[in-house]
């Protein structure tokens, strides 16, 4: 039998955070989500010396190429959201 997670008021639970209390036993971590950042597949075609390129990268700093390809569009995106709003 599953143990019942102990269950608190709204106002509760924000003061028990705004003070800084362990606020852990009263989340149900199977039903978290994180707006915004849901996962999509995406294919993208690339040269065969690009691909070579990203390994090489990614071989010397440790990840995966995946990692180093999200790092780069997301540090690219927001260099460009950044350009915009000062264009504006």
């Amino acid at each position: 039998m599953a143990k019942k997670k102990n269950t608190i008021t709204a106002e509760e639970f924000d003061r028990r955070f705004d003070d800084g209390e362990d606020i852990t036993d009263f989340l149900d971590w199977e039903q978290a989500k994180r707006p915004g950042l849901e996962q999509r597949r995406v294919n993208v075609d690339l040269p065969v010396w690009m691909i070579g390129s990203l390994d090489l990268e990614a071989k010397r700093i440790g990840v995966t190429r995946q990692s180093i390809v999200k790092v780069w569009l997301s540090e690219r995106l927001k260099s460009e959201q950044i350009a915009t709003a000062k264009n504006r």
